[in-house]
C-alpha cells in the first residue's frame, strides 16, 4: 500500500521539555492506524503538527507523496486532513448544519437548506444518524462528537485524526463509533486514532504506532500483537492485566425515585414513571440509546431541570424540589457528561473550582 502520510524524523521541543524526539509516522491508504502511548508521551502533540496547530521544530512531512508545509488548519483541510479533538470545537447555541458549514459559507449567498440536505445525505452515507437541524446544546456529547466528523467529511477530508475520541463516550458510543470508522475506512478513507486505550486498538485498527516519552518505540500489526506486548512496549515494563475485585458490601438504601417522570427539551416526556433504588456501597448502572431519558433522569435527580411528578428521597430527605446546593449539603455530587461544559470555570484556577460551591 502506498502511504498517504509520511512523517519523518519529527522533532518539537516545548520550554523544558522534548515532545517530539525524532519520531516518524507513515500511515498507508484506507488503513486505521492507532497511535498508542501513556498521557504526555507526544501523541497529541504530534498530531498536533500534521494538523497545523504546531510546527515542528525539525522534520519533514509528506501527503500522498509529495512534501508539504502545514502552518495551519486551513492548510490541513486543502490537503484533505481533517480531525476530530478531544474537545470539541462547536457552537453550542447554532444548529447541526450551521456548525458544520461555518467557514465554509459562500461570499454571497448561504443556502441552508441544499447546505442541510448535503449534511444529512453525508450522516445517512457513513451511518452517523444526525438531524441537522438540531441545536447543539440539545444533544449528547456523543452526537457532538459526530457533528465534528461531519465537519470533516462536508470538507472533504480524506485522512481523518480522532484525538482520544472515547474519552467521554459511553460503552455502546464506543462501539458505533468503532463502527463508524469502519464505514469510513471502507469509503477509501484513512484513520489515524490516538488513544491509550489497548482494547480499542484491539477491536479497530490495523497498525499501531507506539511513543513513550516522545520516542518512536515501534510499529506493530495489531492481529499479530498481544494488549500485554504493546502494554509492555508504552509503559517499558511488563504490564498486569489482573485486577482483584472484593464482593461489594451493600448496605441499606440511599437514594430512591418513585414514579418519576420528567419533561426532555421537546416538551415532551422523556422519563417516564420511573422507580430506582440504590444502596450505599453498590455501583448501579444507566444503560441505555442516546435520547432515551438517561440525561433527563440524572439532571433531574441532581436538581438541573424540574421534574413533572413523582418523588425523589436522598437519605432519608424528600430532595424532589430542592435546590442544588441543598441536594449538594445532604450528600449528592455529579460529575457531568460534558465536565468542559456543564462543570467546571474553565477560565479559573482549580482552586477557585474546587471551593466555588462555598460561595
Amino acid at each position: 500500500m502506498s502511504h498517504v502520510i509520511e512523517m519523518l524524523n519529527i522533532r518539537k521541543e516545548f520550554p523544558g521539555i522534548v515532545a517530539n524526539d525524532d519520531i516518524t509516522l507513515q500511515v498507508e491508504q484506507g488503513e486505521i492506524h492507532a497511535i498508542l502511548g501513556e498521557n504526555g508521551a507526544g501523541k497529541s502533540t504530534l498530531m498536533s503538527i500534521l494538523f497545523g496547530l504546531y510546527h515542528a521544530d525539525k522534520g519533514q512531512i509528506k501527503v500522498r507523496g509529495e512534501e508539504v508545509s502545514i502552518n495551519s488548519p486551513n492548510d490541513a483541510n486543502d490537503l484533505g486532513i481533517g480531525m476530530v479533538h478531544q474537545h470539541f470545537q462547536l457552537v453550542h447555541n447554532y444548529t447541526v448544519t450551521e456548525n458544520i458549514i461555518l467557514g465554509k459559507e459562500g461570499k454571497f449567498f448561504l443556502d441552508r437548506r441544499s447546505a442541510s440536505k448535503d449534511i444529512k445525505a453525508l450522516s445517512e452515507k457513513y451511518g452517523l444518524n444526525i438531524d441537522p437541524d438540531m441545536i447543539i446544546e440539545d444533544i449528547t456529547v456523543g452526537m457532538q462528537q459526530r457533528v465534528e466528523i461531519l465537519k470533516m467529511l462536508y470538507r472533504d477530508a480524506e485522512i481523518l485524526i480522532f484525538d482520544e475520541p472515547t474519552a467521554v463516550l459511553t460503552p455502546q458510543e464506543i462501539i458505533d463509533l468503532m463502527q463508524i470508522m469502519r464505514n469510513l475506512v471502507a469509503e477509501g478513507k484513512s484513520v489515524i486514532l490516538i488513544t491509550h486505550k489497548l482494547n480499542e486498538i484491539k477491536a479497530v485498527a490495523d497498525r499501531c504506532t507506539i511513543i513513550r516519552r516522545g520516542k518512536l518505540i515501534g510499529v506493530v500489526d495489531v492481529k499479530k500483537t498481544s494488549q500485554a506486548e504493546m502494554a509492555s512496549m508504552m509503559v517499558g515494563r511488563p504490564v498486569s492485566f489482573t485486577v482483584e475485585k472484593k464482593p461489594a458490601q451493600v448496605g441499606r438504601v440511599i437514594l430512591e425515585l418513585y414514579d418519576l417522570k420528567v419533561m426532555n427539551s421537546k416538551k415532551m416526556l422523556g422519563v417516564k414513571g420511573v422507580n430506582l433504588s440504590v444502596k450505599s456501597g453498590e455501583i448501579v448502572g444507566i444503560a441505555g440509546v442516546d435520547g432515551n431519558g438517561q440525561t433527563e433522569l440524572i439532571e433531574a435527580i441532581t436538581g438541573l431541570i424540574p421534574v413533572e411528578s413523582g418523588t425523589i428521597v436522598l437519605d432519608g430527605n424528600d430532595i424532589t424540589n430542592a435546590s442544588v446546593r441543598k441536594r449538594n449539603e445532604v450528600g449528592l455530587g455529579h460529575i457531568p457528561e460534558d465536565r468542559q461544559k456543564r462543570g467546571l470555570v474553565m477560565e479559573s484556577s482549580i482552586f477557585n473550582n474546587v471551593a466555588i460551591k462555598e460561595f
